[in-house]
């Protein structure tokens, strides 16, 4: 690909000059036209603009083109606004190409341009980047170029992502302050025996008198984590890193995301989570003209939770025997009978998306309840548990002093 240097006139006779990327020069010509420009010189670049051209592939290789859920959901709005205003796909991307941000989804949206001016449509553009755009986002977008309402599907893309967004922050708010009290707490509690109690061990050690049990238990303790306090943290660092491979695995997330539907305070914020999360991506699909099949299986590898993801699956082979949804997922005993029982009555209407629509509101509801729940609840349990071995640590301290002051006869 080479960089040449364009001056052209729009429509309304306004110059324009800037770069643009293409194979030869008449490639440059058709995209130049196919942007609604009228070419006046388009011109192979020079030294400068070489120099430029690889200045940025040094930076590219730097920065690797990537996008995070927040600069989707930006672009995703950006996009559909340059959409409604009335501007062509390939002008509105070509806008949004021409901002340099300085990240690495500059390059993304440059390529989906050339992509576009080579006429490619948007949905095929995509799906060059699948860590980037998901299934959901590439089957919606190849709805609104079927039915023409592209400008209108992306508006719903951005709500569909800012609610699951919402949903990813509420639950990592909530566990936010728990992990400010454990991490202060191990602070405190590391630091008294490695660095308290060793002082009072010597003390007690020069007087030479039998010791309570706590204290011989606490002291012992802080003994092995003075010595092997290293080692230990290694230990647990290793395990750590074997237990986050064994979790990506499929075994592994099975149990894992399991065992998080099953652990109390912590499995009403996930699973309501989860089923809002599937009812809300659910609806989104139905309503843009994705067929149910296609529709579940973009579910399943969205949902989030590889149980509920493994019952979707089965459930997606039952249907294409005939069956309905709603009998296939309450079956497996997995989904709550609410949501299955609701999902029913939407097939009986005929208003699928709709039915689905008050599922995600209403696990939407229920996930703000339960956060509510999960920190009241785990604000005071930490809160003892802190105490607790905070405080197990100062009693055996002064059951000492008090045991040695007695023999002392004071």
């Amino acid at each position: 690909m080479a960089i040449f240097t364009y001056t052209a006139r729009t429509k309304s006779g306004e110059k324009q000059s800037g770069e643009i990327e293409a194979a030869d020069k008449r490639m440059a010509l058709n995209q130049l036209e196919r942007q609604g420009l009228l070419p006046v010189s388009v011109v192979e670049g020079g030294g400068g603009t070489r120099k430029a051209a690889s200045a940025k592939r040094r930076f590219q290789l730097v920065r690797p083109a990537h996008m995070g859920m927040r600069e989707v959901l930006v672009f995703t709005t950006e996009l559909s606004d340059l959409l409604a205003s009335g501007m062509t796909l390939g002008n509105a991307l070509n806008t949004l190409a021409n901002r340099k941000s300085g990240r690495g989804s500059d390059e993304i949206v440059v390529r989906l341009r050339n992509e576009i001016v080579r006429g490619a449509s948007l949905s095929e553009a995509l799906q060059q980047f699948p860590r980037v755009f998901s299934g959901l986002y590439c089957s919606m977008i190849r709805a609104g170029e079927a039915s023409g309402a592209l400008d209108e599907v992306l508006k719903r893309l951005v709500d569909h992502y800012e609610r699951i967004q919402d949903l990813k922050e509420k639950v990592g708010m909530a566990l936010v302050y728990p992990l400010i009290v454990i991490l202060m707490g191990a602070i405190t509690l590391v630091f008294s025996m490695v660095s308290v109690v060793p002082r009072f061990q010597t003390i007690f050690e020069q007087l030479g008198q039998a010791l309570p049990l706590p204290t011989r238990i606490l002291i012992g303790s802080s003994e092995f984590l003075t010595r092997y306090g290293l080692l230990l943290l290694a230990l647990l660092g290793v395990l750590g890193v074997l237990a986050q491979r064994a979790v990506k695995t499929v075994k592994g997330q099975l149990w894992w995301h399991g065992t998080l539907l099953k652990m109390p305070l912590v499995r009403g914020v996930v699973a309501s989570g989860v089923y809002a999360n599937f009812a809300r991506t659910f609806a989104v699909l139905l309503k843009n003209g994705v067929s149910v099949l296609q529709a579940l299986e973009i579910v399943e590898r969205t949902v989030g939770n590889a149980v509920i993801a493994r019952e979707l699956h089965k459930a997606r082979e039952r249907v294409t025997d005939g069956t309905s949804i709603s009998g296939p997922l309450a079956a497996g005993k997995v989904l709550p009978p609410m949501l299955t029982d609701m999902l029913s009555i939407g097939e009986q209407t005929g208003d699928m998306p709709s039915a689905l629509t008050h599922i995600a509101r209403r696990y939407e509801n229920e996930l703000d309840r339960n956060v509510k729940i999960f920190t009241t609840a785990l604000e005071p349990i930490l809160i003892v548990g802190v105490a607790l071995a905070v405080g197990f640590v100062a009693v055996s301290i002064l059951m000492a002093v008090f045991s040695l002051t007695n023999g002392m006869g004071v």
